[in-house]
């Protein structure tokens, strides 16, 4: 299900700024030559990374889910000065691809890569987070939530992208990774140490602000 019209994403796409020239190369670099494309943020979506990124001005972003590097380098566009972006991700076959992208880009500096399994890696990361954005196996979504949410500041955004799940979350007879998809929302919503709301971009963002 495409949540809205190809004429109004084009409409969309018109009254937002330009998608910067590296992230049209890793868009068509992705498509080209990875899996499963449709995973990359895309330029709206990155554009609203960025937007919300350059609101908080974070000094420390968690991405969980690196995959090519798009939405890394659009949350990144926010950082102060001495900020940085953990990004973790456990495909070691997309290390050299993604090493490149970040190298290409003058925000480099702040990258810091991070390869394996998030549940572990995010327990070795001491940090206190501005912004947190899940983007990984969708199953594990409740997990990575809870396992973070102290690390993040009062006033932080935890971002979580696929809420919609391709409209699925409509449906009556629901498979188990839609289940999944319901049951975290659910537990978002019920959550009242937060303000939240979903945004209908792309697939979805749900955007929990920490009290």
């Amino acid at each position: 299900m495409n949540l809205i019209s190809e004429e109004l994403q084009e409409l969309l796409l018109k009254y937002c700024d330009p998608e910067p020239e590296l992230l049209q190369h890793i868009d068509r670099e992705t498509h080209l030559k990875v899996l499963l494309p449709r995973m990359l943020s895309g330029h709206y979506q990155g554009r609203t990374l960025s937007m919300l990124s350059k609101l908080l001005q974070p000094k420390r972003i968690l991405e969980i889910g690196t995959y090519t590097g798009y939405a890394t380098l659009c949350l990144a566009e926010g950082l102060t000065e001495d900020g940085i972006i953990y990004t973790v991700d456990i495909n070691a076959e997309l290390e050299d691809m993604v090493r490149d992208n970040f190298a290409k880009s003058p925000l480099n500096d702040k990258i810091r890569y991070l390869l394996g399994d998030a549940v572990t890696v995010i327990g070795t990361i001491q940090e206190t987070f501005d912004i947190v954005f899940i983007d990984a196996d969708k199953k594990n979504n409740a997990t990575y939530y809870n396992l973070v949410f102290d690390s993040v500041r009062p006033g932080g955004l935890i971002i979580t992208d696929n809420v919609l799940w391709s409209g699925k979350v409509l449906k009556q007879d629901n498979d188990k990774d839609t289940r999944q998809i319901i049951d975290f929302n659910d537990m978002v919503a019920a959550d009242d140490r937060v303000e939240k709301l979903i945004l209908p971009v792309r697939d979805g963002l749900f955007i929990a602000k920490k009290r």
